[in-house]
């Protein structure tokens, strides 16, 4: 596994997103046409685990997450950026999402949860904001960013 192949895996579900509002119904859509049991994301959850097991995925620790950037917006990825977080119950740092945030969670521990939901797809329209929580374990999340946009908020 390397990222040009890992963005051609991504490519196939970042085209599912073309001429699609980022909106909370979106997932329902997602989850339909790409579910976390189907052999697409199958394939990506495991390109996941060796890409992190090979070291040049989630190669940047804070806070006891580990992440990073793993392809920047462009065309062979419909516009999106790709993050992806290696997180134990654990609270992340408050963003925002000026264009949306489209999330697929793939628990490494069966009872993980992301922000309340388990395994498939979550998605955060624009201009929402939160602080990514896992709960029950261990989960990574793949973040989709419409043109790679996202805010940080400051430290409380």
């Amino acid at each position: 596994m390397n990222v040009e192949t890992f963005t051609g895996l991504i490519a196939n579900l970042t085209a599912r997103l073309e001429g699609r509002r980022v909106e909370p119904a979106l997932a329902d859509h997602l989850n339909a046409t790409a579910p976390a049991d189907g052999p697409e994301v199958v394939r990506v959850a495991a390109a996941c685990r060796e890409a992190i097991a090979a070291g040049w995925m989630c190669n940047r620790e804070a806070g006891g997450i580990r992440y990073g950037r793993v392809i920047k917006p462009g065309p062979a990825t419909h516009g999106h950026s790709v993050d992806v977080v290696d997180m134990t119950e654990v609270v992340g740092p408050h963003h925002r999402h000026p264009a949306g945030e489209i999330d697929l969670v793939i628990p490494v521990d069966p009872t993980a949860r992301f922000d309340g939901h388990g395994a498939g797809w979550v998605v955060y329209g624009p201009g929402s904001a939160h602080s990514p929580t896992v709960t029950g374990g261990r989960a990574l999340v793949l973040y989709l960013l419409p043109g790679g946009a996202i805010e940080f908020s400051p430290p409380a």
